[in-house]
């Protein structure tokens, strides 16, 4: 496999990210997201019932490394696990961790930009995975990158796509943010359509979880099929602390990028103050759907008969 480009650790990409992922608070936020997601939905590969036969296995979009590494302490049949990233801050990390939890000697992680090309050969992976690419995906991007994924996927490959596609909260402050994120996102071109959120039932639609199947039948993955998961968050228990602590970091890394595209609450500090509070508090609840959307690769073009 060739990456060379992809390993000089000067290489930057300019970044579609909706938050500065150079930002450490960022870091730690991606890194518990990372963690509670995947122990909320059972595993790295819940809904594959043969995940033993993945030999070589990319994560686009790795973050923290979390879930490729989880996939790698759970299969230690996968003899190749790759993640590639953008940010270079966040690969190191990655490679940090991994050398940390004992398994750098099968997963390595590439500083790539996935909106260009992805710098793998044709039909090498066995399964292509990524989760919440809502915050650096546009719409017109899509094209692009299920159709690279397809190019590196092995003909009988699994591509998996995991968004959140709805979120209930206690929380009023938390679902007056969620409706700046989701009109900031759907102006920079992240969503395919309005958030919505009604501040009354606190339930927000967040990501492009709704548009996935479309998109990926549209542009060639065959099979889809659709895995819904909710992840539950009790006050008081880890998963509980760490979606709180979630949303207490985003509050305020998101700032920036709900100015830029969208309007700011003018009482925004302290509604990010309330959240503090508030998930804190016994009568603190929250769930999420999750959605995973997977299929194989369409079949490989070949040759008319003469």
């Amino acid at each position: 496999m060739t990456t060379n480009r992809s390993n000089d650790p000067a290489r930057q990409y300019s970044s579609t990210y909706a938050v500065d992922r150079s930002n450490q608070e960022e870091m730690s936020r991606l890194a518990v997201q990372d963690r509670m997601i995947t122990a909320g939905m059972g595993g790295p590969l819940p809904e594959q019932p043969d995940a033993a036969r993945f030999k070589r296995i990319l994560d686009i979009a790795c973050g923290t490394g979390g879930w490729l590494i989880e996939v790698a302490k759970t299969y230690p049949g996968a003899v190749q696990l790759v993640g590639i990233d953008v940010n270079h801050n966040m690969v190191e990390h990655a490679r940090k961790q991994a050398r940390a939890e004992g398994v750098s000697d099968r997963v390595e992680f590439h500083v790539m930009d996935a909106l260009l090309a992805l710098e793998f050969p044709k039909d090498y992976f066995d399964l292509v995975n990524a989760r919440l690419l809502t915050g650096f995906m546009r719409t017109w991007d899509w094209p692009k990158l299920l159709d690279e994924i397809q190019r590196i996927a092995r003909p009988d490959a699994i591509i998996r796509i995991s968004e959140v596609a709805r979120t209930f909260t206690s929380i009023s402050s938390a679902t007056l943010i969620a409706k700046a994120v989701g009109d900031a996102l759907y102006n920079s071109g992240h969503l395919f359509k309005p958030g919505k959120t009604d501040e009354f039932s606190a339930e927000g639609t967040a990501g492009i979880a709704d548009e996935l199947p479309r998109l990926m039948s549209q542009y060639g993955v065959q099979n889809v099929q659709v895995y819904r998961t909710t992840l539950e968050f009790p006050q008081g228990t880890p998963a509980g602390e760490s979606l709180a602590q979630d949303m207490r970091l985003a509050s305020r890394t998101l700032a920036p990028f709900i100015r830029k595209w969208a309007q700011l609450p003018e009482n925004y500090d302290e509604l990010c103050k309330k959240i503090e509070h508030e998930t804190q508090q016994p009568g603190f609840t929250a769930s999420w759907d999750m959605v995973t959307v997977w299929g194989t690769r369409r079949p490989a073009k070949t040759q008319p008969d003469l």
